[in-house]
């Protein structure tokens, strides 16, 4: 989700450790515990999943991180795994998923929802439930996703479209971030995963939006680089508009003392995609700026804007204007930018374009066949502009 006049607006970063249900500040994030309905012609046929399918209802490390994930297994996740699998266990019928991101269904979703909107309402901070609300998400996702996702693209087995993705080294001097909404995890049209499914986990690194293991290794990372080696890709119309000619085109390809031995605080440029629906991602980009203002105290963050058109997947999953993009499509853009750049054109980033451009066509050459086999439309209708800035 990007602007074409996208913008990438510096984030900054600071050390800190999160614990589960001591935040070290407030944030003013809303959550929302409603899912919006989704059209039933438009729902995948219901699965169950049962106690056994899961070790006693533990998510292994192994399992966790065949997802994309980097980080340790988040504890809030497990627990919620566990008290959804006792749940199942008390009520003794399977749980059923099924729907737009593998939604609980019948009466164990009903039952479900009266525990955890009851917990949700004893929790108090916004933080912890932003963290409480991101961790079911994911926990439902990941069970529902068992047996029928594959790990590697998300998309259902039947479809897997791996074979056909060509993977691509990216210069070391340049890692992506996939800051994810929680509702975006495990989406099969999802765009962000390709970027890791091409250059690898370390290259373009998952982190989910609440999860605070996610969110600490990001943060970390930011602060071993420094607060100039950080942008964050956003359209934000209170701060002042730079080229990426305007904010890196300054100095020769001497300038850049990378080797493939260096690590993420030695001069390596992070750039962080927010990867999630245009609605989540003001809440999302908010989360960023708060954060970096509590170590910089930076009151504007410069901008980049990025010229690009929009992406080939818009019509599975239509932004809410032409001028937007997705994920994929805007690391792309950068990329391309930078390496018409002298400093960075002997950088190979044309060759990482190259290949994330062919796993984008190949993603929606899954998804359209998919349609069509189940006998869906393979266009949607076009969202309203809805001015989000």
């Amino acid at each position: 989700m990007v602007a074409t006049t996208s913008t990438i607006s510096r984030a900054f970063s600071f050390t800190c450790m999160f614990k589960l249900c001591r935040p070290l500040f407030a944030l003013s994030t809303r959550t929302h515990m409603e899912s919006p309905r989704v059209n039933s012609a438009l729902r995948s046929p219901a699965r169950e999943t049962h106690i056994g399918d899961t070790d006693d209802g533990f998510i292994t490390l192994q399992e966790w991180q065949g997802w994309g994930a980097v980080s340790p297994l988040p504890a809030l996740v497990q627990q919620i795994v566990e008290d959804l699998k006792a749940l199942e266990k008390n009520f003794d019928a399977p749980m059923s998923f099924g729907g737009n991101g593998g939604r609980l269904q019948g009466d164990f979703k009903i039952l479900e929802d009266k525990k955890h909107r009851a917990t949700y309402q004893t929790l108090g901070e916004s933080e912890k439930k932003l963290q409480f609300f991101t961790a079911r998400q994911i926990a439902c996702r990941l069970l529902g996703s068992q047996g029928y996702l594959c790990q590697k693209c998300w998309i259902a087995m039947e479809d897997c479209m791996c074979s056909k993705v060509k993977h691509c080294s990216l210069w070391y001097g340049v890692r992506f971030w996939l800051y994810m909404h929680p509702k975006d995890f495990l989406r099969q049209n999802n765009t962000g995963k390709l970027l890791w499914q091409v250059l690898g986990v370390q290259a373009a690194t998952l982190c989910l939006y609440g999860v605070a293991e996610d969110e600490e290794i990001m943060w970390s990372a930011f602060k071993r680089a420094g607060k100039s080696k950080v942008w964050c890709l956003y359209p934000n119309k209170n701060a002042i508009k730079m080229s990426v000619q305007d904010t890196l085109g300054y100095g020769s390809s001497e300038d850049l003392e990378y080797t493939p031995m260096m690590t993420d605080g030695d001069n390596t440029l992070n750039f962080v995609l927010i990867d999630g629906t245009w609605s989540n991602s003001a809440a999302m980009f908010n989360r960023l700026k708060e954060k970096a203002k509590t170590v910089w105290d930076e009151e504007d963050i410069p901008c980049i804007s990025l010229t690009m058109g929009a992406s080939a997947m818009h019509k599975l999953r239509p932004q809410p204007s032409w001028d937007r993009t997705c994920t994929a499509a805007a690391a792309i853009g950068l990329l391309s930018e930078l390496q018409l750049l002298p400093k960075f054109s002997s950088c190979g980033l044309d060759e990482a374009v190259e290949a994330i451009e062919d796993a984008l066509a190949v993603l929606l050459e899954a998804l359209t066949t998919r349609r069509l086999r189940m006998g869906r439309s393979v266009t949607r209708k076009a969202r309203h502009n809805l001015n989000l800035w």
